[in-house]
């Protein structure tokens, strides 16, 4: 059950940050965090703690 909830949570992040990254570097429009440079990091980032987690709950046993 655990680790579904961590799949769960790590494609979450990974989806979180793809759409901070996007509207960072202004793809999306609509809304205040379009075009500001620091989602535009974050977002990265967030998606990467999301693949590292994705790939310990895989591991896990």
């Amino acid at each position: 059950m655990i680790r579904v909830l961590l799949l769960a949570l790590s494609g979450l992040m990974v989806a979180v940050g793809v759409l901070w990254t996007l509207q960072g570097l202004g793809y999306l429009e609509g809304s205040p965090m379009t075009g500001v440079r620091f989602w535009s990091l974050v977002g990265p980032v967030l998606a990467g703690f999301g693949v590292a987690l994705g790939i310990v709950s895989l591991r896990r046993r």
